[in-house]
């Protein structure tokens, strides 16, 4: 059996707006300079605090625990309001209701959300029960310690060489290659394609066929 792992945030959803927004919301309630948009989008899949230190530049003196706290309390007040959206990006549903159909693979996620927030995602777009093993900020150190991969194929019975991640940042590559999975990047999310190949990306994909296809690759006998 095989185990496909996919990261959330910029790899199945675009959240990019609501996560500068409620960033945005965070570091106005602390009377913090709000940080770039490049700044913000590039530390997007670590866990909240270790992605606050990054912004705060691992100050000590910076409130990342405060901040973390003031933007989980702004992600929930957007996902109240009317024009709150978190979309799939195109090809990605499909391609999860095809590989789900298959008898030979197991899906999973490794997120720096939360279980709360995957849980809320997966009900939107009517995704419960695709993911055998979900693994998140909750369960595991951030990314790109390899905790969350080392859990989801320890949850699922399957080896390193059966198991490939699928994201979109550089801490995705990393995790993947320090658990001794396979790691494909994916070019529409948030961090640039060459930093994922330096990263270790074995395939780097542009669109969800390409990425059906890699996923095949990963696992075709070496002549």
């Amino acid at each position: 059996m095989k185990l496909i792992l996919f990261d959330c945030d910029g790899t199945l959803v675009d959240s990019q707006h609501v996560i500068v927004a409620a960033m945005g919301r965070a570091f106005a309630r602390a009377e913090l300079a709000v940080p770039p948009r490049e700044a913000v989008l590039g530390i997007v899949g670590l866990s909240l605090v270790e992605a606050m230190q990054r912004l705060g530049e691992d100050d000590p003196r910076f409130p990342a625990e405060r901040l973390a706290d003031l933007y989980r309390e702004a992600f929930r007040e957007l996902r109240t309001e009317p024009d709150f959206s978190e979309p799939m990006f195109p090809g990605m549903r499909g391609l999860i209701d095809t590989l789900s159909a298959r008898d030979d693979v197991l899906l999973g996620i490794a997120t720096g959300k939360s279980q709360r927030g995957v849980a809320a995602v997966l009900g939107h777009h009517g995704l419960e029960g695709r993911f055998v093993t979900i693994q998140t900020a909750d369960d595991a150190p951030s990314k790109p310690h390899p905790a969350m991969v080392l859990q989801a194929m320890a949850a699922t019975g399957t080896e390193p060489v059966d198991t490939v991640l699928i994201g979109d940042t550089s801490f995705d590559m990393v995790m993947a290659r320090a658990a001794g999975a396979r790691a494909i990047g994916v070019s529409w999310g948030y961090h640039a394609p060459d930093l994922l190949q330096q990263s270790g990306a074995e395939w780097l994909v542009s669109d969800a066929d390409e990425l059906l296809r890699a996923i095949d690759h990963a696992w075709e006998p070496v002549a």
